[in-house]
């Protein structure tokens, strides 16, 4: 099945240290997700489950600084050099989104 892209296209060439270090963080995610989920389908404890999922919270968090950050140094400092000041109201729209 073939998906549209719903982020405007745009794309970024990272590193490979930055691809690695995203891809490495999405791959510990994906495993306590799926180690909740077999907590659910094991009846555990509702305490239990809901400070993995805090911990699931806290890497996505962490995982989103990762990302912020990058993006500003990159992107958004690039394209400011560029003349291109649109790109500060871009990242204030997705902090704003960010900070719900």
């Amino acid at each position: 099945m073939n998906q549209e892209c719903q982020c405007c296209c745009k794309t970024k060439e990272r590193s490979e240290k930055e691809y690695k270090d995203l891809l490495n963080r999405l791959n510990r995610i994906e495993g306590q997700i799926r180690g909740v989920k077999k907590m659910v389908e094991n009846d555990a404890y509702c305490v239990d489950i809901l400070t993995q999922v805090s911990a699931i919270n806290a890497a996505l968090n962490s995982f989103n600084k990762v990302l912020l950050a990058n993006h500003i140094k990159t992107c958004v400092t690039e394209d400011i050099k560029n003349g291109n000041e649109e790109k500060v109201d871009e990242l204030v729209t997705m902090l704003q989104k960010l900070m719900k």
